[in-house]
C-alpha cells in the first residue's frame, strides 16, 4: 500500500505561482502557474491608448525644443554678465574651473 503524503502548497514570491512540495523529500512535485492579467482589455482600448501616445510624444518633443531655446538664452545671458564683469575688472584673474583645483 502506498502511503499518502501531504503536499504543502506554497506561493512563489517572485512569480506568484503555486508550488506543491512533498514534505518528506522536500521537492516540488507539481506547480500551477499564476494567471497573468490581460494588459489590454479590448481592441478599442488599445487604439485609444495608441492615439493618445502620439499626442504625448509630440508634446514631449515641443517641450524639449522650447527648453533647448530657453537654455540657449540662459547661456547667452550668463556669458554677457561674465563678459561685462571681465571688462570692468581686467586685472582680476579668471574664476577657477573644476580642473584647476587638481
Amino acid at each position: 500500500m502506498a502511503d499518502k503524503r501531504e503536499l504543502i502548497a506554497v506561493q512563489c514570491p517572485c512569480c506568484s505561482a503555486e508550488l506543491y512540495i512533498d514534505s518528506e523529500t522536500r521537492a516540488v512535485i507539481r506547480h500551477k502557474e499564476a494567471e497573468k492579467p490581460r494588459s489590454i482589455a479590448d481592441m478599442e482600448a488599445a487604439v485609444t491608448r495608441f492615439k493618445g501616445e502620439a499626442g504625448r510624444r509630440e508634446e514631449a518633443y515641443q517641450k524639449s525644443v522650447s527648453d533647448l531655446k530657453d537654455h540657449q538664452k540662459v547661456l547667452e545671458r550668463k556669458f554677457e554678465e561674465l563678459f561685462k564683469k571681465a571688462q570692468e575688472n581686467p586685472d582680476e584673474p579668471p574664476p577657477k574651473r573644476d580642473i584647476d583645483w587638481d
